[in-house]
């Protein structure tokens, strides 16, 4: 890379840093919703669920744990409490339920839904690295110490 273009990267790297802490609540926001939602779709539509869970050996009576764990979960990646510590463990859910749920990868939408998956688990690792941010309740409360 040329001194001109290291630069340049330095220009837009120290420009979007100032963008930091709204994009991370953004981001939050996003991923959090989606599991927010599912957690109410999976309560509203049980018997579905269960079965669904059941077809792949896992117990039915974990439906409500998991649906329990996505929603609180959800809330507290939103407003960026405990934020690593519960983006590490949506991480490892994603990746289970990519394994456990989508592991037919001749059928084109369990392949997608498989990486789909995956890129929410690495989305969560992100998360797991950056923290919240200043925009977060985990920024507040060190802040108090």
């Amino acid at each position: 890379m040329s001194n001109r273009s290291a630069q340049r990267q330095a220009r837009i790297d120290s420009y979007l840093d100032g963008f930091r802490d709204p994009i991370l609540l953004v981001g939050r926001l996003f991923i959090a919703a989606i599991f927010i939602y599912d957690a109410t779709l999976a309560v509203r539509f049980a018997d579905a669920n269960v079965a669904y869970m059941q077809q792949f050996g896992v117990p039915g009576f974990l439906l409500y744990p998991a649906a329990i764990f996505q929603f609180v979960g959800g809330l507290l990646i939103l407003v960026g409490l405990y934020a690593r510590a519960t983006a590490l463990a949506f991480a490892g859910f994603c990746v289970l339920t990519a394994l456990i749920f989508h592991h037919e990868w001749a059928d084109l939408n369990e392949l997608v839904q498989f990486g789909k998956d995956f890129g929410l688990a690495g989305g969560y690792l992100f998360l797991t690295a950056a923290g919240a941010g200043r925009w977060s309740v985990d920024h507040r409360r060190r802040l108090q110490k």
